[in-house]
């Protein structure tokens, strides 16, 4: 009972702070370049303040917690070197196309992870769905014993992976054909309808593909097909 408690609230607790992350690390940089090109700053000086704020963030997290936010340090190097080339360019389009080669990454990072132990989306999505289905079989178990477990996430990386690099492809077009003060709201925006449309269809293929039913506490362990003797069995 307590331990239940204890994590309905350290789950009740974090919600804040994911909320937090996302409106400082996507709506305050947004916000400011529109506030600041109101004011008459230049675009790359008004998108340089802007992308300097997740970079910020990241340091503050480390400053609070000691630990090394692996995907924090990626953003804020890129965020970096795409300030570094845009002052040095005075190319605005430059910091607009940052988004999409972090979401063309992330993806070729889901698509390599496929020849590693385990993928990506299995680890990102087990905190979430071990408290939906809390009662349920032991996710390392599955994994053992239970190979469409295994090819459920691995076609769920795979997903995410094609998906994140189309992602990708069309923050790069709008970076580069749409007019610049356009683009960091619509980018925005992407971020949110792409989540919620993957979402969507990993939603609609668990289903189909029986995650759930695999997840419940009622699920019969797949049987193995028995192996059919050979000649030196019977020697």
């Amino acid at each position: 009972m307590t331990s239940g408690a204890s994590t309905t609230a350290s789950g009740t607790a974090s919600e804040p702070s994911v909320l937090l992350t996302v409106l400082v690390d996507f709506g305050v940089p947004i916000g400011l370049y529109y506030g600041l090109t109101a004011a008459g700053v230049d675009d790359v000086l008004a998108l340089t303040a802007g992308a300097a704020v997740p970079a910020a963030a990241t340091l503050v997290r480390f400053v609070r917690t000691r630990r090394v936010d692996v995907l924090g340090v990626f953003v804020t190097v890129m965020l970096v070197l795409s300030i570094v080339v845009s002052l040095t360019s005075g190319s605005a389009r430059l910091l607009l196309v940052r988004d999409g080669w972090l979401t063309g990454v992330a993806g070729l990072g889901f698509l390599v992870s496929l020849r590693g132990r385990r993928p990506l989306a299995f680890g990102f999505s087990r905190r979430l769905l071990e408290r939906r289905s809390r009662g349920g079989r032991d996710w390392d178990e599955l994994w053992d014993v239970e190979p469409r477990f295994r090819r459920i996430w691995r076609v769920t990386t795979m997903i995410w992976g094609i998906g994140l690099i189309v992602d990708s492809g069309v923050r790069a077009l709008m970076a580069y054909t749409l007019p610049v003060h356009v683009v960091p709201a619509l980018n925005g925006v992407q971020y949110g309808v792409f989540t919620l449309l993957m979402l969507v269809i990993v939603n609609i293929y668990h289903a189909r593909a029986g995650l759930w039913a695999l997840l419940s506490p009622d699920a019969v362990p797949e049987q193995r097909e028995p192996r059919e003797p050979r000649e030196h069995d019977h020697r």
